[in-house]
């Protein structure tokens, strides 16, 4: 079986270093430490409000990193500058509302067909990989497949909160809803990735899916990183995706 990427999502990093208005922790160092400890990527949301990560810290990752930048952003003229001044490996393309805590839902991509292939041609020319973020879904599937992706990531909070509410019989649903719907993307010839919610309770039966080839997880690794490192916190989740996969 094709092994698995994780992709580590810094950002809270930067709401930590926020919180005091200070230097430290460096969303920087972490990305170092991601490497070190078996990630395969580092992904960075850069809001329109800069409440975690900043445009400082997207030039001091691009400039550091040896791994792959999975720069996240609205489809929003000003994000669509930025990337192209920098041309990270990939663009994920993220819904965003001002008041939400984190990203709500996927994006919808069938409603707005026409803007978002005009929006992300200049990424593809620019030579970035271009990533839509999405509801397991197949009309959302197929309309980011029509637009000219490369990537579909599927959303998997509502799958995590799910299990953490209890409500086991939704969460088997939602679960045989996002198979189906990495099986459905991927004979469409679209790369899928995964990620949102995702703890080391949830990972393991999304990481046994065949068609999912990337996780981005961030806030639990971050979180978790308080009690045991982060560089153990990932060699954890790392361990559990691997066991998964095999």
């Amino acid at each position: 079986m094709t092994e698995l990427r994780l992709g580590v999502n810094i950002d809270h990093v930067a709401t930590v270093r926020n919180a005091r208005g200070s230097a430290y922790p460096d969303p920087v160092r972490a990305a170092k430490l991601a490497e070190e400890a078996g990630a395969d990527g580092i992904t960075a949301h850069l809001r329109e409000d800069r409440r975690h990560i900043t445009d400082g810290d997207i030039e001091a990752l691009m400039e550091a990193l040896t791994l792959p930048l999975n720069f996240e952003m609205a489809a929003t003229p000003e994000m669509q500058k930025i990337a192209l001044r920098h041309k990270p490996h990939a663009v994920c393309i993220v819904p965003e509302k001002r008041e939400e805590r984190t990203t709500e839902g996927g994006l919808e991509v069938a409603r707005d067909e026409n803007h978002l292939a005009h929006f992300i041609a200049p990424l593809r020319d620019a030579g970035c990989r271009v990533s839509i973020f999405i509801a397991a879904d197949q009309r959302q599937i197929e309309a980011a497949h029509r637009i000219g992706a490369e990537v579909v990531e599927l959303h998997t909070g509502a799958y995590c909160d799910f299990h953490a509410e209890g409500r086991l019989d939704e969460r088997d649903a939602e679960l045989d809803r996002l198979t189906r719907m990495a099986s459905f993307a991927n004979d469409l010839g679209l790369e899928v990735h995964a990620g949102h919610g995702l703890t080391y309770d949830t990972v393991q039966p999304i990481a046994a899916l065949p068609e999912v080839m990337e996780l981005n997880i961030g806030h639990f690794l971050v979180g978790e990183a308080i009690f045991r490192g982060l560089e153990a916190s990932i060699q954890e989740m790392r361990r559990l995706m691997d066991a998964a996969r095999t």
